[in-house]
């Protein structure tokens, strides 16, 4: 599959950009083709084709049983070597005929779920993936995608879908035999390439972060001020974490208003300054170039109706009041706010009712836009997934039928339909299965 994309782009390239590929790119030896195992080192160039050739691909997706992961890569590194008909140390011999430029390219072109088979190619790719220059050519050349990382609760891998939910990849387990870190309540947020978890464990409470172009997971670093229940959202390769319940010097939960600034390049954490009220189960949004905090409960346990933004530039709070005042709140344990935005338009899911509705930025006003086709009542917001995918609304949860099924909707809103059409996304890839109570769901653009 990686090896089939491979060529089809190197084809496609070369028909583009033929100034810019090494004339000894093509050539191999005359012995080669016939004879598996033969050394490049003897025998006479000749030129081939590469249209037409149809190598027997292995499904690499299929997932073999093996002792140890170096057994793994030792056995992946055969398939490609045999595909190339090269010996283990001729194994750089294509990679040094490609130009930098066309390599990145061409690996820019294939699908996320690929790129750690990249690691068992040579050292030189594997510097490649961790250099993060492929996830950049992907962002300049418009070739980001949605992922949808969902996660099921207690032992459970966090599994990563597109967004059509056809193609799925779990991902390694968290490296930890904390049991309270387990199955305790955890937050996820993703932060360029990489997603970070926050939960407690018996040591206190931890974060740990997976890295896509690794496809591994890394413990810390540390929140400054460590917290769990805020509100929080990411904007690029930064995110922003708001207010939540911190222990004081005796070991006593307080809400707090600290917020913390997240760098993923640095992998660093920055304080800045807090907000007006100190706030517990809210939700966070970046908004038309400001980070947004709605909603939450404040130190006595009252449901907060106001909201604040944040504006980097003034490095400024501004108190927003009445910002959910229509907002119904069933218990004192419903879930924070479930709100996403696109295209600059800040949506909600009314779990009270099931019920679309989108912000007015200028009247401080929430439009109706139509029921939503899942059963968030039922659990107060909680276990339901409601996420932006680039132009499109994502929700999962249960459906409203009798049965009370897992379900995936989504749709391309409009703040000017008053009912808006969602499309269920019934096909899934075989082996995934999906619980009917998410415990934590995060986009990843990469």
């Amino acid at each position: 599959m990686l090896l089939k994309v491979l060529f089809w782009n190197l084809q496609e390239m070369m028909s583009k950009d033929m100034a810019k590929i090494n004339r000894d790119m093509l050539m191999i030896r005359d012995d080669q083709a016939p004879k598996v195992g033969a050394s490049l080192s003897q025998s006479k160039r000749r030129k081939i084709s590469i249209v037409g050739i149809k190598p027997n691909i292995p499904d690499l997706n299929v997932k073999p049983c093996y002792d140890s992961d170096e057994e793994k890569k030792g056995e992946i590194t055969k398939i490609f070597q045999n595909l190339a008909g090269l010996k283990s140390h001729d194994g750089c011999y294509v990679h040094h005929k490609l130009l930098y430029e066309l390599e990145v390219e061409i690996f820019a072109r294939l699908p996320c779920f690929e790129y750690w088979k990249l690691q068992f190619l040579n050292k030189k790719l594997l510097q490649l993936l961790k250099s993060g220059e492929i996830f950049r050519v992907r962002q300049e050349k418009g070739l980001v995608k949605p992922y949808v990382i969902l996660h099921s609760g207690a032992g459970s891998n966090w599994e990563m879908f597109d967004k059509d939910f056809k193609t799925f990849r779990r991902l390694p387990k968290v490296p930890s035999s904390d049991y309270c870190f387990f199955h305790s309540d955890k937050e996820t947020i993703c932060v360029g390439t990489h997603l970070i978890v926050i939960g407690r464990a018996i040591e206190g409470i931890v974060v740990f972060r997976y890295e896509l172009e690794n496809h591994k997971w890394f413990k810390g670093p540390s929140m400054i001020t460590p917290r769990v229940m805020y509100g929080s959202a990411s904007h690029g390769k930064t995110a922003f974490f708001a207010g939540g319940i911190q222990k004081d010097d005796n070991g006593n939960p307080i809400v707090v208003r600290t917020v913390e600034k997240y760098n993923a390049d640095a992998q660093s954490w920055t304080i800045i300054n807090g907000m007006h009220k100190a706030r517990k189960f809210s939700s966070g949004c970046f908004l038309r170039g400001k980070f947004y905090v709605l909603g939450g409960r404040d130190e006595n346990d009252k449901h907060l109706t106001c909201g604040e933004s944040y504006d980097e530039t003034t490095k400024f709070w501004e108190l927003i009041p009445d910002m959910l005042k229509d907002m119904t709140f069933l218990t004192p344990s419903q879930s924070p706010p479930l709100i996403a935005v696109v295209d600059d338009n800040l949506y909600m899911l009314e779990t009270s009712l099931n019920e679309l509705r989108v912000y007015d930025i200028n009247t401080n006003i929430w439009k109706k836009l139509g029921v939503v086709p899942v059963s968030a009542n039922t659990t107060f917001g909680w276990g339901t997934a409601f996420k932006s995918m680039g132009d499109r609304l994502l929700v999962v949860g249960t459906s409203n039928s009798w049965h009370m099924k897992a379900v995936v909707y989504s749709c391309r809103p409009s703040p000017d339909v008053e009912e808006q059409h969602w499309e269920e996304l019934k096909y899934w890839c075989s082996g995934a299965e999906l619980s009917q109570f998410i415990h934590n769901c995060c986009v990843m653009f990469a």
